[in-house]
């Protein structure tokens, strides 16, 4: 048997001002045909444990392009292209094949492209014909549209947010995709929209029973697969917002059934699935005011992980005018400041213009004193299910009390490492402010003795009636 396996992804912010470039790829994860590294990586995760099988099955895999961006902008009509058709050139040489896996995102969006993973999808399978089969695993930001499943064998989301089932669920694709193509299973998907956009994080209820239920469902009664799709608010298309993905064995109505089922369960507790953010003021407020630290602020608004900047200055400068101290903040993204503080050096102190750089909804740039504590060149945090997130050249520095992670490379805070390679104990601050969403949780919550979600302007604003959208389906709760 010879399984071709690549990856392309990102998770696109369409509201967002800069653009994805082929660049954003190149610079964070680009893998060429056959150089994947022997781990897990965002869009690589099939290909590695099909790499691992395969070794141990005797069957070939031909390994192709794996390449993810940043979440940022709309993709370029460039990059996107050049990527898709280095992927299809790659499975072209490998043809023929017995099966695809495919690691995507599901929201990927480029200039001219509503549905990349879609438009790929179906290039493939025009590549392999009808019968070889195909499987993808996607992100649960995704938007899951008709055009995807209907040129899939079996498509495989993520359950957990924050995503440390990566592996997990690349190993289950694999499993599905074997068992169709020994004709062992006949895939057949239901797919409900669920006419919302809500969040699931699945660290705390409902969300958490919801993804245990999902996980019991799958292997009996003929039911193969079971995913929820969130959806990603900040992505204006058509498709945007929360369905289910169900494939049974054979059997269009029993997945019909069971995808109804869910989604209406899902509907059902949308209320509770609402994440109760905080303004800055009254999050600072709940933070001073709780007995102990440290206290996690996530600040939304300005997550890399949802297309943001993460350059943005309202939580930094409100700290600065209340005179909050023994705080962390990070990551901030600004190249010009942690080249500055990087050259400088340990024990330099300096005047340094932080953050404010991308657009108005970075708020303006602070002008801080600050002694630099640490340097430290190409920092590479622990990402996603273990994965490496490069930072680059990074500096810690401190002003008023307040450290700051300064980084040349954008990404949001996923691991206490980015800190504690710096230097920063973060078990002894009061207030750390984290540029994230969610994905913070699975690492800060081990030290927090409070979480606070925090909202208002940016470019990746948990505030949805405040963005301009203009190509989604409407009714959308709660939009």
């Amino acid at each position: 048997m010879k399984v071709f396996s690549a990856g392309l992804g990102t998770e696109t912010n369409t509201f967002a001002p800069m653009p994805t470039s082929l660049a954003a790829f190149q610079e964070r994860d680009y893998y060429p045909a056959g150089t994947h590294p022997d781990s897990v990586t965002f869009a690589g995760a099939p290909l590695y444990v099909a790499r691992l099988q395969g070794r141990e099955a005797g069957w070939t895999l031909a390994e192709g392009l794996v390449t993810s961006a940043q979440p940022g902008g709309i993709t370029t009509r460039a990059a996107y292209e050049t990527l898709r058709d280095e992927l299809l050139a790659d499975l072209r040489a490998a043809l023929p094949v017995d099966m695809v896996l495919l690691g995507l995102h599901g929201a990927m969006v480029a200039d001219g492209y509503d549905d990349c993973e879609g438009d790929l999808l179906r290039r493939v399978r025009e590549l392999v014909g009808p019968n070889v089969t195909v499987g993808a695993e996607l992100d649960p930001h995704a938007h899951l549209t008709p055009l995807m499943v209907e040129q899939a064998t079996v498509l495989v989301l993520f359950k957990e947010y924050p995503h440390t089932d990566i592996r997990e669920r690349a190993e289950d694709l694999l499993a599905l995709c074997l068992d169709a193509q020994a004709g062992r299973t006949r895939p057949v998907a239901a797919l409900v929209d669920c006419e919302m956009i809500v969040p699931m994080h699945t660290t705390r209820e409902p969300a958490r029973g919801f993804v245990s239920r999902m996980k019991a469902l799958e292997g009996r009664d003929g039911i193969l697969s079971v995913s929820a799709a969130q959806g990603f608010a900040t992505g204006d298309v058509p498709e945007m917002g929360t369905k289910v993905l169900v494939y049974a064995d054979g059997d269009a109505a029993s997945a019909q059934a069971l995808a109804r089922t869910l989604a209406d369960e899902l509907i059902g507790m949308r209320e509770q699935l609402m994440v109760p953010y905080r303004s800055v003021d009254e999050a600072l407020d709940e933070a001073l005011a709780f007995d102990g630290g440290p206290v996690v602020l996530a600040d939304r608004p300005d997550n890399p992980g949802s297309g943001a900047p993460g350059d943005a200055t309202f939580v930094l400068r409100r700290m600065l005018e209340r005179g909050v101290s023994n705080a962390a903040l990070g990551p901030m993204w600004d190249p010009v400041a942690a080249r500055i503080a990087f050259d400088a050096g340990v024990g330099a102190e300096l005047d340094l213009r932080i953050g404010g750089k991308v657009g108005p909804l970075s708020g303006d740039p602070v002008d801080l004193r600050c002694t630099v504590l640490a340097v430290q060149a190409e920092l590479v945090m622990t990402g996603l299910s273990g994965a490496p997130a490069p930072m680059g050249d990074c500096a810690l520095v401190e002003a008023q009390g307040i450290q700051i992670v300064l980084t040349s490379v954008r990404n949001q805070a996923i691991n206490m490492d980015l800190f504690t390679q710096l230097g920063c104990d973060l078990s002894a601050r009061k207030i750390v402010v984290v540029k994230s969403a969610q994905h913070f949780h699975a690492s800060f919550s081990q030290v927090a003795r409070h979480i606070i979600y925090v909202g208002g302007r940016g470019v990746a604003t948990p505030d949805w009636k405040t963005l301009t959208y203009r190509n989604i389906r409407l009714p959308k709760w709660p939009l």
